[in-house]
């Protein structure tokens, strides 16, 4: 193979056909994710699981404890950039569907205990009194919160690694937009499915095990093309270090990754986005039925309309970006979006269900064109051999918040009786910030020269 003969990912059918593999995987991740949370008033009713708020709180933040109290987070960014996609990819998937399986015998175990019953032990963890098959429950999604958070590393890497030179944006875009569906399908089917199941939790848990195991087998298919094209860029001659990280990767080049400015400036833009927005999702079923009267069974459908605005919204601004250009724009706008909407949440006044189905609306566009530049703008930042460290790093920071959000709403409305318009006001403070730095964010590329706001397509690419 010659230097000018066509790669794999100039295929636009292979590449996009790579891209469907990797956003099932991902798919399959959130819903496993997000399910138990869409039924919050269901597992805190003393008849089925009697779950304290102490211990909601506490299955609310697992998802990050040991990516942040024992760093797995960054040490999967350094695998990732050392050993590469496909070997972190199945570790990711692993870790994922170990965790999931925890979860799902927790839940069995501690419906039975309730229903029979039966006394059970009590574990301490981090200063709070868990029940046995509770703490389990933390464990599980934990060791799954290393999994999902390495399995979006890669992915980002992955696609950056087939869509360089091509629609990039768009491509990560539609990945979002694919996990996003599966936060809706987890919001939206899993009170269904729980009613029909006479309150059983574990059961929904047990279909997003199922899911993951599927994308388990769909990743190492994905990584048979993945080989193939590292084979043809090394006998194209071509220097590709997202090809083989193991030749170009070096442990000191992270220096570089911690010495940029920039870096910083977009870590923490995503921690308060996403902590804006991740953690509200995992209380506002409890909103939309003590402030806005919704039934339990519709409350879940309402942060549905969220995730499925980005399904379509999030390709449409990445594609803005790919053609037109403008990312530093569009996370400004996305981070005013964001403010502006829990502002509107916050009011006492604003009590209607049609309100707030326009603001969950008006939520999910700011939710779909923040994330649609803000990924791709890191593929710009930084050098692709560093990518996955630079991922790494920044998710671990994302993690930081999404382990004491949590706590911080939980004692917010301990202290002020449930009281959601101080819970809503704590988010937008959130976003006042997002907004701050995503203009420092455009500042600092107009005077380094990122190219944020140029577009990524490059005409001259084959097909």
């Amino acid at each position: 193979m010659t230097g000018t003969s066509k790669l794999l990912r100039d295929s636009k059918n292979t590449r996009w056909g790579m891209l469907l593999i990797i956003s099932f995987v991902m798919f399959a991740a959130y819903i496993a994710s997000d399910n138990i949370f869409s039924v919050e008033k269901t597992l805190m009713d003393p008849v089925t699981y009697g779950v304290t708020q102490v211990e909601y709180d506490n299955l609310a933040g697992a998802y990050s404890i040991f990516n942040v109290y024992l760093l797995m987070l960054i040490f999967g960014g350094l695998i990732l950039d050392k050993m590469g996609i496909r070997f972190t990819g199945i570790m990711s998937c692993l870790l994922m569907v170990a965790g999931i399986g925890m979860l799902t015998w927790s839940l069995f175990d501690l419906r039975g205990l309730v229903a029979a019953g039966t006394e059970t032990g009590y574990t301490n963890f981090l200063g709070a009194k868990l029940r046995t098959p509770v703490f389990w429950a933390v464990m599980g999604i934990g060791i799954y919160g290393v999994g999902a958070e390495i399995g979006g590393i890669t992915a980002t890497k992955a696609i950056a690694k087939w869509f360089t030179g091509y629609e990039m944006a768009l491509a990560m875009g539609l990945q979002l937009a694919l996990a996003r569906l599966g936060t809706g399908i987890a919001y939206g089917a899993t009170p269904v499915i729980v009613s029909a199941a006479n309150g059983n939790v574990g059961i929904a848990v047990l279909i997003g095990l199922v899911l993951l195991c599927i994308g388990l087998v769909a990743f190492l298919f994905y990584s048979i093309y993945d080989k193939r094209l590292d084979r043809q860029i090394a006998e194209a001659g071509m220097r590709d270090s997202t090809g083989s990280p193991e030749d170009e990767f070096h442990f000191k080049d992270t220096v570089q990754v911690i010495k940029n400015p920039a870096f910083w400036m977009i870590a923490f833009l995503c921690l308060l986005f996403y902590a804006a927005v991740n953690p509200f999702l995992k209380y506002s079923t409890g909103m939309m039925i003590s402030k806005f009267g919704v039934s339990d069974t519709l409350a879940g459908l309402f942060p549905l309309i969220l995730p499925m605005g980005c399904i379509v919204l999030t390709p449409l601004f990445g594609g803005i970006y790919d053609r037109k250009g403008h990312g530093a724009d569009l996370m400004i706008f996305g981070a005013v979006l964001i403010t502006c909407v829990h502002l509107l949440f916050s009011a006492p006044f604003i009590t209607s269900k049609w309100i707030a189905l326009i603001l969950m609306a008006l939520l999910g566009v700011g939710y779909a064109m923040l994330p649609s530049a803000m990924w791709p703008s890191i593929a710009k930042i930084m050098p692709a051999k560093l990518l996955g460290t630079t991922m790494a790093l920044t998710f671990y920071i994302q993690n930081i918040g999404f382990i004491f959000v949590p706590k911080a709403i939980g004692a917010i409305k301990e202290a002020t009786d449930d009281n959601y318009t101080y819970v809503m006001l704590f988010f937008a403070g959130l976003g006042v910030i997002a907004m701050l730095l995503s203009v420092c964010v455009k500042i600092l590329d107009k005077k380094k020269g990122y190219g944020l706001q140029i577009p990524n397509i490059k005409s001259d690419r084959p097909e």
